[in-house]
């Protein structure tokens, strides 16, 4: 009840460059060579990237697409030639491969830019100055300054607050835990001697 909250989460790590361009050929190559028989894999890698439904669901999608459509254009008919769905069903499929790499690769330029984005701003943990300068923000309910121009002296220097450290951030021991056990002490204490009457 009077535990300390959970700490902040760490900002997600993003991997070097080199590891996002090599799976950003990987995927499509992959895809593209096997004649969009796994044209669900890059999507399958977007969904365990991005965590969102929506790439869970596409990728789900392209795997239903391609069971459905391997036994269709797979089938071994004696004496037959191609029926009018086969010239229908591999454009298609070729279509949906082609989207599937195209949206595999927009989606991933856009989110590792955009994570990115988000972790230029914040210091990176053990970048050896612990101290970041804030202004002081006023009460709840007046409007905040907007900060001085670069260009003009400040009429006061920004005071320079501590970041948290890893060893900061460990929570503080509770200081009602004696008076807790105290207080147990002396419900059971009372149980006792109402059970001994």
């Amino acid at each position: 009840m009077y535990a300390p909250g959970l700490p902040p989460t760490a900002p997600r790590r993003v991997p070097g460059r080199a590891w996002i361009v090599s799976m950003r050929v990987l995927f499509p190559v992959l895809a593209v060579c096997s004649l969009g028989l796994l044209l669900w894999a890059p999507l399958l890698r977007l969904a365990f990237v991005r965590r969102r439904a929506l790439d869970w669901w596409t990728a789900g999608a392209g795997f239903v697409f391609v069971c459905v459509l391997l036994p269709i254009l797979g089938r071994d008919e004696p004496n037959v030639e191609a029926h009018g769905i086969d010239y229908v069903l591999i454009p298609l499929l070729l279509l949906v491969l082609a989207g599937a790499c195209v949206y595999y690769l927009v989606a991933d330029v856009r989110f590792y830019a955009r994570l990115r984005g988000k972790t230029a701003g914040f210091p990176q943990p053990g970048s050896g100055y612990p101290y970041v300068t804030t202004v002081p923000t006023p009460p709840y309910g007046q409007p905040q300054p907007y900060p001085p121009h670069p260009d003009r002296q400040q009429p006061y220097p920004l005071p320079l607050t501590r970041c948290p450290q890893p060893e900061d951030a460990r929570p503080a021991p509770p200081q009602r835990i004696d008076q807790v056990r105290a207080e147990l002490d002396e419900l059971s204490d009372y149980l006792r001697k109402e059970e001994g009457r």
